[in-house]
């Protein structure tokens, strides 16, 4: 597992019965977050079954079934062509997991969005695709994968199976902050898609005191500056929002950005009665970095909208 929410589903996907009776976790090493998170987990009631191993540069050798997050990883799809796994399930990994399903019922090469690669790595992206198309393959996630997405890749011959976050919403919550206001961070900034200006004046001008949760690949100095921001509290986990915000009382609400931790929180806190809200982006705040695509993508999540 390479990221927290990769780790985080993979653990309800023990919970859900689809990687057996014995589940060895390996942690990417080098990866504060998701060293924080590993420790997190810790500290609950894991899943019969699964083990949380230490943390390692080394990729594990797959089993009969293999539970992978970043299908689009070179080192990933080498391991897919070397290897005789019976089964293969694909956990979250945000919204990557979209275009993941995307190119797999289109039959194009398994890479990045606005990636540039070489004819090497087109290659086996290609063939990486073609073993998962052609191998047991499931797909686990707490997404809303559109209809017609969704019907394409069974007739593909794959499993989607949607998930609650059942585990996680069976765990003892945290202790929610003072704040009525929750503020999620976000990585648009920092990828170049929005203009920090812009989002900065937005957080300046909320008329509220402010729980502000940094997202986990913000930049240092962007995030220096909302702490200057007169109201802001910011509240540094390093663990996934699901996580940490699953405990936010009734009166208390989430605004955020679009992005996949909306979807999460909504299903881990509809029965708590708090209210997540993604914030519409004005047309201005896009760069030009910022295609059609992506922002269609993004507004997979943008239900519930509210003003900036």
């Amino acid at each position: 597992m390479e990221s927290p929410l990769q780790l985080l589903c993979v653990i309800e996907a023990q919970h859900a019965g689809l990687l057996g009776p014995a589940t060895r976790v390996v942690p990417r090493s080098g990866l504060p977050a998701l060293r924080l998170t590993r420790a997190e987990m810790t500290r609950l009631d894991l899943p019969p079954g699964l083990e949380l191993a230490e943390p390692s540069a080394k990729m594990p050798r797959p089993g009969r079934t293999w539970a992978v997050g970043d299908a689009f990883s070179g080192r990933v799809q080498m391991r897919l062509l070397t290897t005789a796994s019976r089964k293969v399930v694909l956990v979250d990994d945000g919204l990557a997991t979209i275009r993941l399903l995307e190119l797999l019922v289109s039959r194009r090469p398994l890479l990045r969005a606005r990636a540039k690669p070489g004819i090497a790595r087109s290659v086996l992206g290609a063939a990486a695709g073609l073993r998962l198309r052609g191998g047991r393959l499931t797909v686990f996630t707490a997404l809303p994968v559109p209809d017609d997405l969704a019907e394409a890749v069974r007739d593909r011959g794959a499993e989607l199976v949607r998930h609650d976050f059942g585990w996680l919403r069976s765990q003892p919550g945290d202790v929610p902050p003072d704040e009525r206001t929750v503020v999620l961070g976000t990585s648009l900034v920092r990828n170049g898609l929005i203009r920090r200006e812009a989002y900065v004046k937005w957080l300046s001008g909320i008329e509220e005191p402010i729980a502000y949760y940094p997202h986990r690949r913000e930049d240092p100095r962007d995030l220096e500056r909302v702490r200057r921001i007169s109201g802001v509290t910011v509240y540094e986990s390093g663990v996934p929002a699901e996580m940490t915000l699953r405990g936010l009382r009734p009166d208390q609400r989430v605004l955020s950005l679009p992005s996949t931790a909306v979807t999460s929180l909504r299903i881990l806190l509809r029965a708590r009665g708090v209210s997540v809200e993604t914030v519409e982006v004005p047309d201005d705040w896009w760069t030009a970095s910022a295609g059609p695509s992506l922002r269609s993508h993004l507004q997979l999540f943008a239900h519930e909208r509210v003003a900036p």
